[in-house]
């Protein structure tokens, strides 16, 4: 890569040298511009200028300025791991088994989450203030008896991964298992905020069965709302080797996020070299220049990563569904990769992203990464 200097943000005095402590505490070197050195606090415009090949990082850095800030839990204070929700179907042991060989690349611990609802407090929420529920022996049999299922059934995956792991089938790494009540979403995502795993891994059903199931689907919940990247992995695919073909789309947003999104895919998967097809966003606002900022793309992609190949295609807004399928087929697509920007709730009921959207109609690998 290369090291010229490249000017990352213009501020204030004042804001510069905040971002410059920022940047360099996190190993990336920043020189400084246009410092009135007599009187350094009255510079109109102060460039804050890095190294080009230290931009991907740097972006990811002030992105996410709460993480790295010294107000917040040190970066290396939380553990490097992966977590797994599961239901004990096959789909989700195939999650499990996923999750296993990127914790074993990324030498990361494995955290596998059950969550189950208590049908008694499910009824107690529908209850009206007037009509009241009386807790008792009821609802404290449900429970224990909900728990000790959950407890039994964790425990014969955790022994059936250790076995595969003894049989050599998988690799050895280390896992931890947690059992808890509640809406499925809410305590992963509650979760999430807690302990920033770097990777989410979750399974899904066949494209039929999910289908049938698209309102309501705890996957497609966490996709629309938890801030960390999600890996999906539908039921009826084999697995992604590091040393087999990986034909990526990736849809642009046409910003400096698509750069951080790349950034973190390449981190996140451990396979190259990846054939990445760039591919704009559907949007009924497409700007003029759309097809230039998509080149400029790959032309920065091809310098910056050059163990990938780089291609271009385009998808229309008419018929996303069918043009996906086009570009599924032409491809060979075994992994799609999609930036997602936090919606509001009405934005995400009236109009949902591309992942939600593909999460039913694709049966192919999914990673989406918030951005």
């Amino acid at each position: 890569m290369s090291d010229r200097l490249i000017t990352v943000a213009i501020h204030t005095y004042d804001h510069a040298i905040a971002l410059e402590a920022l940047l360099e505490q996190q190993g990336v070197k920043v020189t400084l511009q246009n410092v009135n050195l007599s009187e350094p606090t009255i510079s109109p415009g102060v460039r804050v200028r890095i190294k080009e090949s230290d931009l991907p990082l740097a972006l990811r850095i002030i992105e996410n300025k709460e993480i790295f800030t010294s107000d917040a839990p040190a970066n290396n204070e939380l553990p490097r791991e992966l977590l797994v929700p599961v239901d004990f179907s096959d789909y989700s042991l195939k999650a499990c088994e996923t999750a296993i060989r990127l914790a074993q690349f990324h030498k990361a611990n494995l955290v596998l989450l059950h969550t189950y609802i208590n049908p008694v407090n499910a009824l107690r929420a529908q209850l009206t203030d007037v009509l009241t529920f009386d807790e008792g022996v009821e609802e404290t049999n449900s429970r224990i008896a909900l728990q000790k299922e959950a407890d039994k059934l964790m425990e014969q995956l955790s022994e059936r991964l250790l076995n595969a792991m003894k049989e050599g089938a998988l690799p050895v790494v280390k896992f931890s298992c947690m059992v808890s009540e509640g809406v499925p979403e809410e305590v992963i995502n509650q979760y999430a905020k807690e302990h920033r795993p770097m990777l989410i891994v979750m399974g899904t059903r066949g494209i039929g069965t999910k289908e049938r199931e698209m309102v309501g689907s705890v996957t497609a919940e966490v996709l629309d709302t938890c801030r960390q990247p999600i890996f999906t992995i539908p039921g009826t695919v084999t697995q992604l080797r590091p040393d087999g073909e990986c034909n990526v789309v990736f849809f642009s947003n046409f910003d400096q996020e698509d750069i951080l999104a790349l950034d973190a895919l390449f981190h996140l998967m451990p396979i190259s070299p990846m054939n990445v097809i760039l591919v704009r966003l559907p949007s009924k606002k497409v700007p003029s220049d759309s097809d230039r900022a998509l080149n400029t793309l790959k032309e920065y992609c091809t310098t910056h990563y050059p163990q990938h190949h780089f291609s271009i295609d385009t998808i229309s807004i008419t018929n996303i569904d069918e043009e996906f399928g086009r570009i599924s087929e032409t491809h060979n697509i075994n992994l799609i990769t999609v930036p997602s920007k936090k919606k509001n709730v009405f934005a995400r009921l009236f109009n949902p992203g591309i992942a939600h959207r593909l999460l039913f109609h694709s049966d192919i690998p999914m990673m989406v990464i918030p951005v």
